[in-house]
């Protein structure tokens, strides 16, 4: 058993003196916007002192090897349900078997607070502190603009989202949201009052970022004199509307000599491979897969583009505007008008529009640049959004 294994089992050994102050609780640290952001806390918290449990689901996914010692790993060990079985029950339904070890967790080591990401973890953790009647804040935070994946997501899960929040939110000590749009959305959607959502933005700007950007990248379109390189980056999903990139990407192409890196996976991948061959691109897009430092990518590249129907609020394109990486993005709800100040600092372009997005490239290629003033990234940084979680935690 290695050392992530070993403390991945530590469940409900805590001592008084390692008793949490904070717990954050999600499903797993798979490759996701939202698992990234909730270790980032995990590591912000922890490097201020405070002791902080990572309460998972089940601790699987590509980000568990960066839990920091200092964090310690809760696994609630929750099985699948019916994994043999034909018809494959949603993760809503699985997660909620999760709720009686949460319960137990709660009551053996009453952390002072409980932060929660996303659904169905949220409303768990809402139930879990009602039930164990332990007085532990429970802070829940959404992620997504829950109007939109509520049409566009095709699970049923997703679809009953809006109706979930309405019914277990209001029991939540402190609702956060990722961006303003989120909580307007969410204010509409739910029924909820928007004077009681706090909106905190992600710790997307990392110390490490710089130095994480600056790791050995050996790779032929990044050398001197080769056509610039844009990059996408995401999973391979509705959401992110990369066949919409891909056809500005060919109109791009038929001006000036371009090329299109794609950082990810997902199962829509096999299709925009075919779209790119439809297109007769194929040879200037490259498909590198999920990487789990992808800032050496950004570093290289002349233009990051984010093609997304819907957001929360996009972490890599702060990362991007971080490292000095000139973007376009879609005007998407929610979040890319609030993090380019409305386009001051990027180009803003609508959802699904293939010639505004070729056409806002080929400006920005042109050397049509937008410089950020680093005091506007200073809300995105990994201190201020951990600050102020505490605050709404309750952790001095």
């Amino acid at each position: 058993m290695n050392l992530t294994q070993e403390r991945s089992h530590a469940t409900f050994l805590a001592t008084p003196q390692s008793q949490p102050q904070v717990a954050l609780f999600l499903r797993n640290l798979n490759g996701g916007g939202v698992e990234r952001i909730m270790l980032n806390l995990a590591c912000g918290m922890a490097q201020q002192g405070v002791q902080v449990d990572l309460v998972l689901i089940k601790a699987e996914g590509i980000f568990l090897p960066q839990v920091p010692p200092s964090v310690r790993i809760v696994d609630l060990e929750t099985k699948e349900i019916d994994k043999n079985r034909s018809f494959k029950f949603p993760t809503s339904l699985q997660s909620i078997t999760s709720l009686p070890k949460l319960i137990r967790y709660l009551k053996n080591e009453r952390p002072a607070a409980l932060l929660s990401a996303s659904h169905y973890p949220n409303e768990i953790a809402i139930l879990a502190k009602h039930i164990s009647r332990v007085p532990t804040r429970v802070v829940v935070s959404e992620h997504t603009t829950l109007s939109v994946e509520a049409k566009r997501v095709e699970q049923v899960s997703s679809r009953v989202a809006p109706l979930a929040a309405r019914l277990f939110y209001p029991w939540a000590d402190q609702i956060v949201t990722v961006s303003r749009g989120v909580a307007e959305d969410l204010s509409n959607i739910a029924g909820l009052p928007l004077k009681g959502i706090r909106t905190i933005y992600n710790p997307a700007i990392t110390p490490q970022l710089k130095a994480q950007s600056e790791e050995p990248l050996e790779h032929p379109w990044f050398a001197e004199g080769e056509p610039p390189v844009i990059l996408g980056m995401g999973r391979f999903v509705a959401q992110k509307d990369f066949p919409t990139l891909i056809r500005a990407f060919a109109k791009v192409r038929q001006v000036k000599p371009v090329r299109l890196m794609m950082l990810g996976s997902g199962r829509e991948q096999q299709k925009l491979q075919a779209l790119a061959r439809e297109l007769a691109i194929e040879n200037d897009v490259e498909w590198v897969g999920f990487v789990k430092n992808p800032f050496p990518y950004m570093k290289r590249a002349s233009l990051f583009v984010l093609s997304s129907a819907w957001e929360g609020l996009s972490t890599v394109l702060i990362e991007a505007l971080a490292l000095g990486l000139q973007v376009v993005s879609t005007n998407c709800e929610s979040g890319p008008a609030e993090i380019l100040d409305n386009g001051k600092y990027g180009e803003l372009v609508p959802v699904g529009d293939a010639d505004a997005m070729a056409q806002a490239i080929l400006k920005v290629l042109s050397g049509n640049y937008k410089l950020v003033d680093s005091a506007w990234l200073n809300q995105f940084t990994l201190e201020t959004s951990t600050q102020n979680y505490l605050d709404v935690l309750g952790i001095d």
